[in-house]
């Protein structure tokens, strides 16, 4: 479904930084993946390179068979809109809009018809438990409801690949579980598959494996068996060994 080989991303200037090294990573059709490691450790420049917001140095990305670095710039926007979703920590809404256009947007860029698009949005906004807040603005929901708005923009147009940067790092504890078990659903339910990064071992712990980066280079992984609790206690003792700041791990809930 997504595959990485020898990815590397160095950033130029008076002094060369290498922020990934040769990176190998697949990930299955309906996999949901979990990305962690320290700050500065190259996760969010993984993350920027699989969602074609940065393109490797070298090394190959191909998603569905596709090779997206190689596409020209409309043939790129195109396949962002139709293969890809993005959740982000700050959920990225536009604050002038309804919470039922923000859930269409990626519709309307696409011209499909309002109709259609109401309907799709309906049928969405019921399954994440958002349909009464449908006309109001942005700023007059919870951080919870935008997060489940945002997931709702990100699943309209049926991604084949799911990528969410920290997406319960602005919430509480609640609406943290509430959006992970969303998340789940929807990567069990529509087989999409999942790729999170998180400061969140309790996030991480709902996936099916967490690898860890670590310097630019993929450090580890592991696997979650029957127990989610037994992957959260592995996920923090992993976190523990790689070392880090205090704050590179988000406070633990259980």
């Amino acid at each position: 479904m997504l595959k990485l080989t020898k990815v590397s991303k160095v950033y130029g200037g008076k002094v060369a930084y290498r922020a990934l090294t040769d990176i190998n990573l697949e990930i299955e059709k309906g996999e949901f993946v979990a990305i962690m490691g320290p700050s500065g450790s190259g996760k969010t420049t993984l993350l920027n390179i699989i969602s074609t917001n940065d393109a490797p140095t070298t090394g190959e990305v191909e998603i569905e068979g596709h090779h997206p670095h190689r596409l020209k710039k409309s043939a790129l926007a195109k396949f962002r809109r139709n293969e890809l979703g993005f959740i982000f920590q700050d959920f990225n809404l536009l604050h002038t809009l309804t919470v039922e256009e923000n859930i269409v947007l990626p519709l309307t860029l696409d011209g499909a018809r309002v109709r259609d698009m109401k309907e799709k949005a309906r049928t969405i906004a019921e399954s994440l438990g958002i349909a009464s807040i449908m006309k109001k603005r942005t700023y007059e929901i919870s951080g919870g409801q935008a997060q489940r708005v945002a997931i709702a923009r990100a699943m309209i147009h049926e991604p084949k690949l799911l990528l969410a940067d920290e997406p319960t790092g602005n919430l509480d504890s609640k609406a943290a579980k509430d959006v992970m078990d969303m998340l789940v659903s929807i990567n069990q339910q529509e087989q999409t598959s999942l790729l999170m990064v998180t400061h969140d071992p309790q996030a991480a712990s709902y996936s099916d494996r967490v690898i860890f980066i670590r310097d630019g280079k993929l450090h580890s992984e592991i696997y979650r068996g029957e127990s989610r609790q037994a992957f959260f206690q592995k996920i923090i003792d992993m976190l523990s060994l790689m070392g880090g700041d205090r704050h590179d791990i988000s406070s633990v809930r259980v």
